[in-house]
């Protein structure tokens, strides 16, 4: 707990911004939520900001490392697709979710009834990651009095969207987003007065932010989107501070669409401006990204040399990667070119591009576009195995591995409910059944981190070292180790955590084939791994681990790439679900824990592994929403046997890498 002085320290903090505060939401809300003048703020955190080095340590502070898990991708209405579905809840709001508080969820442009939504259990650490290209624009269209709240333009952009079909929702949501990016009635020459009115919304995502933060028990990060999606193709990434020292402004793909000066801005103006500024950058939904994402291409340069600064580049910004979220998993696929190694079952789980069966053509070694509206081909590089695996052939041609990076989920929320993923709930705004299609996207994912306390400053540097986990929204923690004399007997043993630290390298390490503790000859590196299941609440407990297997990716010659999946832990136990019920079925474990060693290493070929744990079949929320509502009352998907019932949740470990023998 934290001392009186430090709580009534907060407590100053929040009063003096909370005119400030007051102010942008009566400027910013189009209409007040229910129960609220307008101009009231949310009840608000404590507000400590102890998160630099030279703060105090939390009470159960253990360097061993605590899992937190949190929601690094939430939209409020500060979005402009977020106020276009009607979303009105603000940063704020998305805080007190996230801290287990009850919060009005409502939407301007529907019919149906506000919904009160908490979260089941409360996160630790979030942050609010607001599209940047358009917070001016939502600005000067959604509050009345703006200079241009009465233009033609603005009024088209309030219209409510159609819902009748999802074809004519997104043609008028394309029409919406042209009218925001080309009409000069709202932006004016040069968008000028839209980028001025991107002040006042910044300023209240890092208020929020700063006074939610409340050292030692809840961590929120100042963040936002940077977004281009040229022709369709998703390349968004989400930007993480690391303390309250911020860039002036964000930066937006409107300005700046290219990712490599995208990538050498946030270093110039924030990781080498003196100002304390740190900060690093998530890709998510690589897998609509049409082979662009993980491009190799470096903008057309050719000098090795300098491909290599750019590869340094971008795994020095982006250190970590979305591999889940409520667009779909981006972990794998099977069937793509020159991908070897055969068939993965596990790579069939929840394809977003696959709705209803649609298949698309392979991009090979190009590109194409459209993946966001379900055109344009799929490329090994839109997923994360794959980009493992070439950021490792990269490493071989130029010295340099782009592609060196961790795994978390994140939901990509767009209501402000953070981590709304538990699948039992099935009165949450995005799997209501108005929704379009509501069954083709998944809850979403969560991110974990292992980090010695719940602070900024240590969840920060656990994301820079990459020692963090993706979920699919279980609460799953996962470990993994490796080194080159991790004893066989390992998980027997009490003191495992210290002993992987001391022996080996946790996720996110690096071990390198020349080291002089490396076996002799061609024995390879051996790695333990680690997971409990997710205890979940007194209402609904958690559900049994089946099994943990490892992956190994690396390159082969010319474009082949590798892969190749190992059987660690548990196994096929039988289990299933009951989908008229829920009832689990079958035997499955609290704990998972095995100790493998790699049969196929070659000292000479660099490589990458990562552990993933997958828990019994349960019911997805698709299963929960149909078996609970009256059949005159579910949506369409009940009757639709390409939408899926059944899930296995998951997690996945980041890598670690093993280089080569030189």
């Amino acid at each position: 707990m934290r001392s009186q002085t430090d709580c009534l320290q907060g407590g100053t903090r929040a009063l003096r911004n909370a005119a400030k505060v007051a102010l942008l939401a009566a400027l910013l809300a189009c209409s007040p939520p229910p129960g609220k003048e307008a101009g009231e703020v949310s009840s608000v955190g404590t507000g400590t900001n102890s998160t630099s080095a030279s703060a105090p340590p939390c009470p159960d502070r253990s360097e061993e490392r605590h899992a937190y898990f949190g929601d690094l991708h939430i939209h409020t209405g500060l979005s402009a697709d977020a106020r276009l579905f009607g979303t009105v809840n603000r940063p704020d709001d998305a805080y007190r979710f996230a801290r287990g508080e009850t919060i009005t969820i409502r939407k301007t442009n529907s019919s149906e009834p506000t919904v009160q939504g908490r979260i089941g259990r409360p996160l630790d650490f979030a942050a609010v990651t607001d599209h940047a290209e358009n917070i001016g624009t939502v600005y000067l269209c959604m509050t009345p009095g703006s200079e241009t709240y009465d233009t033609p333009a603005c009024q088209f952009v309030r219209e409510p969207l159609p819902t009748d079909t999802l074809a004519n929702f997104s043609e008028k949501l394309g029409r919406v987003f042209e009218t925001m990016y080309s009409d000069d009635t709202i932006c004016g020459p040069n968008r000028e007065r839209c980028r001025a009115a991107v002040a006042l919304p910044w300023d209240e995502i890092q208020e929020s932010a700063n006074r939610w933060n409340d050292a030692c028990e809840f961590t929120a990060f100042i963040g936002y989107e940077y977004s281009p999606t040229p022709l369709g193709s998703k390349l968004h990434h989400n930007v993480i501070f690391r303390n309250e020292n911020v860039m002036k402004v964000p930066i937006s793909s409107r300005d700046v669409p290219s990712m490599i000066e995208f990538w050498k801005r946030l270093r110039s103006e924030c990781k080498e401006a003196e100002t304390g500024c740190d900060v690093l950058s998530i890709p998510h939904n690589p897998n609509l990204g049409n082979g662009q994402m993980f491009s190799l291409s470096y903008a057309g340069e050719t000098d090795p040399k300098e491909q290599r600064a750019l590869a340094e580049l971008r795994a020095e910004i982006e250190p970590v990667v979305e591999i889940f979220q409520h667009k779909g998993d981006s972990e794998c696929r099977n069937g793509l070119w020159n991908v070897l190694g055969g068939v993965d079952e596990e790579c069939n789980n929840e394809k977003f591009r696959d709705w209803k069966g649609n298949r698309f053509e392979d991009c090979r070694d190009g590109q194409g576009s459209g993946a966001l509206h379900g055109k344009g081909c799929v490329s090994r590089l839109d997923y994360t195995r794959y980009a493992l695996a070439a950021g490792l052939a990269e490493k071989r041609r130029i010295g340099a591995n782009p592609h060196k990076f961790g795994v978390i989920g994140s939901t990509d929320n767009h209501e402000g409910t953070a981590a709304d993923v538990d699948e039992w709930v099935n009165d949450g705004i995005q799997r209501r059944p108005e929704s379009m299609e509501p069954g083709r996207k998944t809850t979403g994912g969560l991110a974990a981190v292992w980090a010695e306390e719940n602070t900024r400053e240590a969840i920060f540097q656990a994301m820079r070292r990459r020692e963090i986990f993706a979920t699919s929204g279980t609460r799953m923690e996962l470990r993994f180790f490796g080194g080159w004399d991790l004893p066989e007997d390992l998980c027997e043993a009490p003191d495992l955590v210290r002993r992987g630290y001391a022996a080996g390298v946790p996720m996110g390490g690096d071990l390198d084939a020349g080291d002089p503790r490396a076996a002799s000859g061609t024995e390879g590196p051996a790695f333990v791994v680690s997971a409990l299941a997710d205890p979940g609440t007194a209402e609904y407990p958690g559900t049994p681990l089946q099994r943990i297997q490892i992956i190994k990716v690396w390159p082969g010659e010319g474009d082949a790439l590798h892969q190749a999946v190992f059987e660690v832990a548990g196994g096929q136990n039988g289990a299933s679900v009951d989908l008229a019920t829920c009832e689990l079925r079958g035997r499955g474990a609290a704990g998972l824990c095995g100790v493998w060693r790699d049969p196929e290493f070659d000292p000479k070929v660099g490589a990458a592994y990562y552990a993933r744990a997958i828990e019994n079949p349960s019911c997805r929320y698709t299963a929960h929403t149909c078996r609970t509502m009256s059949k005159n009352e579910r949506p369409t998907y009940c009757e639709d046997d390409t939408v899926a019932m059944e899930v296995r949740e998951r997690a996945w470990s980041s890598p670690i890498w093993v280089s080569a023998r030189r």
